[in-house]
């Protein structure tokens, strides 16, 4: 009987993670992220391309300073704006889809690939 018990709490605890983990979240933004050291855009620009393509992003510049990535994971995809100059960058969401996007909230699988986008930019900026 205790067993029996037991493994019930145990599936319905499992349950409850899975169901939390498929939440949603605010849309994570990146707002001028500080760039430190001096650089040139065309060394920033670089920076962010190597950061996108380590993660899977399609990376690709709009015009100076403005660039598109995309993110196509399964059966998700992401559209973020990536402006940038020699100081800061930024990184807006644009576009999602199967990501259950409403009302500025999104699935947290988002945020967790923009914060990872974020990290990997930053390494690459430091490297240069």
């Amino acid at each position: 009987m205790k067993f029996n018990l037991f493994g019930k709490i145990s599936v319905i605890a499992i349950s409850l993670a899975l169901l939390v983990g498929c939440g949603t979240a605010p849309v994570r933004n990146v707002d001028s992220a500080a760039i430190s050291g001096a650089h040139s855009i065309t060394s920033v620009e670089k920076a962010i391309n190597r950061a996108g393509a380590s993660l899977g992003w399609n990376v690709n510049k709009k015009s100076d300073g403005h660039m598109v990535g995309k993110l196509a994971l399964r059966r998700h995809l992401a559209v973020v704006d990536i402006t940038y100059n020699q100081s800061s960058y930024s990184i807006k969401y644009v576009d999602s889809s199967n990501l259950n996007y409403a009302d500025g909230k999104i699935h947290t699988n988002y945020n967790g690939w923009i914060q990872n986008l974020e990290k990997a930019i930053d390494i690459q900026l430091s490297i240069l």
